[in-house]
């Protein structure tokens, strides 16, 4: 059976007599498995997504500063899709978002990025250790108490690019967010050779040979000890990172066993 296609979106090409411009309608959902039980081999750490050049689409500044419209969802396409992966037991809406832009190169056009889902923020720190149940409280001072406000983890995380470079292309870079667990060393052992357990050597002179004095060492007691290791949880990322060439009034799926 061929591996769910997870990233759906459709692109419609608006000619005018500026420049094209785009309709572009995305819907990021999630399938029901347990990440850790598909056939795929998933790093524990991954390195962080480049957000420098990326806006909200809620940004209103943003929208004006790279020529985008977002789109009413009266004006959505994709809402038969939408409906029917809702009905579907086997998978999770994250996101339905539409706008409009022009057909601008990879260096100016819009980079959005997109947050969605559960927030983790009460379970887990940003780099994806799990909070303890000490409070995050800090001792008051001159009677006052001050309380660190986590900022939002949420289940979905990443950036979408859609620009034209003689075609049009797609880069999506999107981190779905899981709980996970991993083994780590918390103590290894000192490697200690028990009293007694090496023989004196002879040096008379009768055993003057290298051989003979390693034949007189004698190893005893030596046990095999193996270092001890804790399982964590934390909060893993699995990541969907591809480019793909599109083109205007289809709709495209991008592949991923978890996401899209």
């Amino acid at each position: 059976m061929k591996k769910l296609i997870p990233l759906l979106m459709l692109l419609v090409s608006m000619p005018s007599l500026a420049q094209r411009q785009f309709d572009i309608e995305v819907i990021v959902f999630k399938r029901a498995v347990n990440p850790e039980k598909v056939n795929e081999s998933w790093p524990n750490d991954m390195p962080d997504i480049d957000f420098s050049r990326a806006g909200s689409l809620n940004d209103s500044s943003y929208r004006a500063s790279k020529g985008v419209q977002a789109l009413p969802s009266a004006s959505y396409q994709l809402n038969d899709e939408v409906a029917k992966l809702r009905n579907h037991a086997g998978y999770t809406v994250l996101m339905h978002k539409a706008w409009r832009q022009g057909d601008n190169g990879k260096g100016s056009a819009p980079v959005f990025r997109f947050r969605a889902g559960k927030d983790f923020s009460t379970q887990f720190y940003p780099d994806g250790s799990e909070k303890g149940s000490s409070s995050n409280t800090s001792s008051p001072v001159d009677g006052v108490t001050e309380v660190a406000i986590d900022k939002p983890l949420y289940e979905l995380d990443g950036k979408l690019q859609i620009y034209v470079q003689h075609y049009l292309y797609a880069e999506a870079q999107l981190d779905l967010k899981s709980p996970s667990t991993k083994q780590v060393i918390v103590s290894a052992p000192i490697d200690e050779t028990p009293a007694g357990a090496i023989e004196s050597i002879d040096l008379s002179e009768n055993t003057a040979s290298d051989d003979v004095q390693d034949s007189n060492v004698i190893a005893g007691n030596l046990a095999s000890i193996e270092p001890q290791r804790e399982t964590l949880t934390f909060l893993k990322d699995y990541r969907l990172d591809q480019k793909r060439r599109m083109r205007s009034s289809e709709t495209h799926y991008l592949d991923h066993p978890l996401m899209g």
